[in-house]
């Protein structure tokens, strides 16, 4: 039987999703539990890969298993074991073809940016010392959904087998006078794209880029074009779609 756990992340003290044999992952911690909970070995398949130091409020991953589970009671064990930092909201059963990663439909990114200091959000979101042009940034961000090699913003020597991406959202919100946030909508990212497009569109926003040199930068598919990737820290995964529910 197969099964989606749901789950959130602080990802401060992790050097990503994604297991790496000399550091800690949040793949890592949750294999360990589930592994502990079901006597035996188990692998889990993630939705996707954050970077070292980014946020989820939703990430999903499958594990297989030959004995039906209680999911309610899993999802408590789970809870008990894992350390505070990560948080499983539900277990939920699915068809056996069901892929946290290529059955997902979409995924939303959020960058969360404060124009003033704040010491209850420096780990959550990257303080700016000036106040961007929001409504320059937004006719710029309009401009990605029309575009679907994303080349530009993808890290250099990535194992990309295509920059083909197909956003159908990007804007940046308002919070209140010094919150912010970038969201954007697509089937799939490339490694570290969020953060390149958010420096990028910041260049923006500070005069440093006018709209047709940003349309350029998309267009030539080159990453040393874009401006510099953001800090980690205020890049949060806030969703993640699926043709099921989960």
């Amino acid at each position: 039987m197969r099964y989606f756990i749901v789950f959130s992340y602080d990802g401060t003290a992790y050097h990503g999703w994604q297991y790496q044999p000399n550091a800690l992952s949040v793949q890592q911690k949750l294999q360990e539990a589930l592994s502990v909970l079901m006597q035996r070995s188990v692998c889990i398949v993630g939705a996707g890969r954050t970077d070292t130091g980014v946020h989820a409020r939703m990430m999903a991953a499958h594990f297989d298993t030959a004995d039906a589970v209680d999911p309610t009671r899993l999802t408590f064990k789970l809870n008990c074991l894992l350390p505070c930092d990560i948080a499983v909201s539900r277990v939920v059963p699915v068809a056996a073809d069901a892929h946290a990663r290529f059955s997902a439909m979409s995924r939303t990114y959020r960058y969360y940016i404060s124009l003033d200091k704040d010491p209850f959000g420096s780990r959550y979101s990257t303080r700016l010392y000036y106040t961007p042009d929001f409504d320059k940034m937004n006719r710029a961000a309009a401009l990605l959904p029309h575009y679907t090699d994303f080349g530009s913003f993808c890290k250099a020597h990535s194992d990309n087998k295509t920059n083909i991406c197909h956003v159908s959202h990007a804007r940046w919100e308002s919070m209140g006078a010094e919150r912010h946030y970038f969201e954007i909508t697509a089937d799939r990212f490339l490694r570290n794209m969020v953060r390149a497009i958010v420096g990028t569109l910041l260049d923006v926003g500070r005069g440093r880029l006018s709209l047709s040199q940003f349309e350029a930068v998309v267009r030539r598919g080159d990453r040393c074009t874009a401006g510099d990737s953001v800090p980690a820290q205020g890049l949060f995964l806030e969703n993640i779609e699926y043709p099921f529910e989960v």
